[in-house]
């Protein structure tokens, strides 16, 4: 027992007399200066002798017995307080002679030469406490002059595509956890915002349509969803800041709603510029990311019935499926109620279908006349569609009148009690026309240079038969002239009675057009775009197309003018007066009773996913309940309130 325990208490004793040994002010000094010289050695790069480095700080260990008090003292604190002060005057060094991607790999082959020296021949407890001290003197520090590089930091390197840089960037700020990542995000984020901003202030001043500037929005994510994947390792916190700024500036323009339905209307469309189902789907799908950042997605609703209803109606839809596969989108993201309508149109379309073979088949059987016409008739209930409760003003020509009391009696007999409004504003006709050549007077009428042959070709001599598609309102507006020659604009309104501003754009894309589609010959005092009262319009006889059927194209994706998104706003906000009327009534009777704050904050959150109702509108709506006898104010306190059934 006792010859087994003697070893013990031999090295007790040596390390007893060994530590006032070592621990002389002295030797301590002399080894201390020798270890942190030996290191500084190694850090520029001259070759040491790494086992004497690692035995010395051994026996240090060992004679802290239990603890690492000595080698703490006598080497590791001097050897982190030497490290910073080196580092310190690095950065500078760094900082002063490169830009900031060869920096960042310098800084990161510090940190791993440092690590590797720590696990080599120091203490592994050192490892953490020196890597520490590199990323704070090298990185933490100047965290700030780092991203913000002039010709290399962080902005530039998003500007240029510096994928790679990026990628760097970010692993060596992640060692600082969200501190350091939080730096790099900012600086992104007021770059992307700056970019967004600039789009919106493009299309402001007029400078991109609204196809234009929903395609250089999906770019600008599409390059920083690559980034991110790239370069941030999907991080969460970057991820979440890309989102929150671009929800930020495409709600800074107030017509976005409006312009991503019109995007989402081109992509739809017939003649989808050459693309394939692929890429339709895969464009839509992008669409739907900017869709989430709308906040005012009731507005968006609105539009999209519009646009909707024109491709059903004009039978413009690239496809059913297309058109279907995007609503089950809308409903994935906003619920049954917001797509109810639009289902409804297209269930609209298939009864309506039934109907007209139920309709000519009673033609046939009573031997009716439809006056040369052919008829088709869209019967669309009213709420689902973009429909005016009342008839717009329009003189239908006789024939095609006559045709319409034909179906109208059809219908009715068979739906007594329903009513029919006709929407001119929706519809659409094919004409039959002949063009005889121009008349040998003619030409001193034309005074409007464009409005010549449309093709540019030699006048022609021989008659031309072509199958015209026009809208109706366009319709109204040529059949006049089967009896007049000339008629001025005053004379085709009072003619028609079709609303001025309707008129207006019929005339506009029959005479002002494209030049391979002006029927009409326009003879202005003015020589300006706008229609004047006086303006005198003909048949243009030299009209030529290579077609038989031609298309008369209205103007391309544009959005509304300001009087027509002022009376959309309007329609809006009555839509959302009912909204929250409703939201309030459902909350006000599941609850009894309630104070005004969380009333307001209950509305706010059920109605968020189709637009944020301000405090004060949702205020006089209470008050408009209250008024009504839906709600009540305690007595005891006003600003509480009770159900009443």
């Amino acid at each position: 027992m006792n010859v087994r325990g003697n070893p013990p208490k031999k090295e007790g004793k040596m390390r007893i007399r060994a530590f006032p040994v070592v621990r002389h002010s002295e030797i301590q000094k002399a080894l201390r200066e020798k270890l942190l010289g030996m290191v500084m050695e190694e850090r520029h790069g001259e070759a040491i002798n790494h086992l004497a480095i690692k035995n010395a700080c051994t026996m240090l260990i060992t004679l802290g017995i239990d603890s690492r008090i000595v080698y703490e003292e006598d080497f590791e604190k001097p050897f982190l307080a030497q490290s910073a002060a080196f580092y310190k005057f690095e950065s500078q060094n760094f900082l002063a002679e490169n830009n900031a991607g060869v920096y960042i790999k310098k800084v990161e082959a510090r940190i791993t030469e440092e690590s590797s020296r720590a696990a080599l021949y120091l203490d592994k407890e050192t490892e953490p406490r020196i890597v520490r001290v590199v990323e704070e003197e090298l990185i933490k520090k100047h965290m700030r002059t780092i991203v913000e590089m002039e010709n290399s930091g962080v902005v530039y390197m998003i500007k240029n595509s510096k994928t790679e840089d990026l990628s760097c960037t970010y692993k060596l700020f992640s060692r600082l956890k969200d501190e350091g990542l939080k730096v790099i995000a900012d600086t992104m984020s007021a770059y992307l915002r700056e970019q967004g901003s600039m789009l919106v202030k493009e299309e402001e001043n007029g400078n991109t349509n609204p196809i234009t500037f929903v395609q250089n929005l999906l770019d600008l994510k599409d390059r920083f969803d690559q980034f991110l994947l790239h370069s941030f390792s999907n991080d969460r916190l970057f991820k979440n800041v890309i989102s929150a700024d671009f929800e930020h500036f495409l709600n800074l323009n107030n017509k976005s709603p409006e312009y991503l339905s019109l995007f989402i209307d081109d992509k739809l469309k017939k003649g989808g510029k050459g693309m394939s189902e692929q890429e339709i789907e895969t464009i839509l799908d992008k669409t739907m990311v900017l869709f989430r950042f709308l906040l005012e997605k009731d507005v968006f609703e609105r539009y999209y019935k519009t646009h909707l209803a024109k491709r059903l109606l004009l039978n413009k839809s690239v496809s059913d499926d297309f058109e279907k596969n995007m609503i089950s989108k809308l409903k994935t993201e906003c619920g049954c109620q917001f797509t109810s309508k639009l289902e409804g149109m297209f269930k609209d379309m298939s009864v309506s279908n039934t109907i007209m073979d139920e309709f000519k088949g009673y033609v046939n059987n009573n031997n009716l006349s439809l006056s040369g016409v052919e008829l088709t008739v869209r019967i669309l209930t009213t709420g689902f569609w973009p429909t005016q409760t009342a008839t717009p003003n329009c003189n239908i020509p006789l024939a095609p009148r006559e045709a319409f009391e034909v179906f109208k009696k059809f219908y009715l007999d068979k739906h007594s009690g329903r009513q029919l409004t006709l929407q001119p504003q929706m519809g659409t006709a094919y004409i039959n026309a002949v063009f005889y050549g121009r008349k040998a007077n003619d030409s001193d009428k034309d005074k409007d240079g464009p409005s010549s042959s449309s093709s540019g070709c030699a006048v022609p001599t021989t008659t031309r038969k072509h199958i015209l598609q026009v809208s109706t309102y366009q319709m109204c507006v040529l059949l006049l002239f089967n009896n007049r020659d000339v008629l001025t604009y005053d004379d085709i309104h009072q003619e028609t009675d079709i609303p001025e501003r309707e008129l207006v754009r019929a005339l506009q894309s029959l005479s002002m057009g494209k030049p391979a589609q002006r029927l009409l010959v326009r003879n202005s005092k003015t020589k300006t775009k706008d229609i004047e009262p006086s303006d005198e319009f003909y048949v243009n006889d030299a009209f030529v197309s290579k077609f038989h059927r031609v298309k008369i194209q209205t103007v391309a994706a544009k959005g509304e003018s300001e009087p027509e998104r002022k009376e959309t706003r309007g329609k809006v906000d009555e839509d959302r007066k009912h909204e929250i009327e409703a939201a309030i009534v459902r909350i006000m009777k599941s609850r009894k009773r309630m104070a005004h704050n969380l009333l307001v904050s209950d509305v706010t959150s059920q109605l968020k996913s189709r637009f944020l109702p301000s405090p004060v509108f949702i205020k006089k709506r209470i008050e408009g309940l209250i008024e009504r006898e839906y709600l009540a104010r305690t007595p005891e306190d006003r600003k509480v309130y009770i159900y009443l059934a």
